[in-house]
């Protein structure tokens, strides 16, 4: 469906408004069909937190570390961290050679549930990306990239 008629345009848009409409409009549409978090009581940015503990490998991470490492970069990520932590997918220790220092790790706990939800995010990526060839994704990602970079 083109996007205009997605939103119910009824006049021309300027082809540099209708691009960013168009990605705002898919954006929103995806979030809302990657529903696969919900039986966990997980948010898409508390999965985010623990992909990115996971990718630490064992080592830790600090709030910093987290957030620049954030899809959505306006999460509030000490937030994100204790609902984790309430729901003992995530510790929290303080440095030993620097008490101000605060060390954020994955717990087991975390890991299994990642171990769970992985094959549901791959399941519904993949499903959300049949309409286009291997190498029509490999071109929707160099534009993407692309348009952050200002190339």
């Amino acid at each position: 469906m083109k996007i205009e008629d997605a939103i119910k345009s009824t006049r021309k848009i300027e082809l540099h408004n209708k691009s960013i409409i168009n990605l705002l409009y898919t954006s929103r549409f995806i979030e809302r069909e990657s529903d696969q978090l919900k039986p966990f009581d997980l948010s898409m940015q508390q999965f985010n937190v623990l992909r990115i503990l996971r990718g630490q490998k064992g080592k830790p991470a600090n709030l910093s570390t987290i957030q620049e490492r954030m899809i959505d970069k306006s999460s509030n990520t000490t937030r994100l961290v204790d609902k984790l932590i309430a729901k003992k997918y995530v510790e929290r220790q303080q440095c030993a050679s620097n008490r101000r220092k605060v060390e954020i790790f994955i717990t087991s706990n975390g890991m299994k549930l990642l171990e769970e939800i992985d094959p549901l995010v791959e399941q519904t990526n993949k499903r959300l990306t049949s309409n286009l060839s291997k190498s029509e994704l490999e071109t929707l990602n160099k534009l993407l990239d692309k348009l952050r970079n200002d190339e």
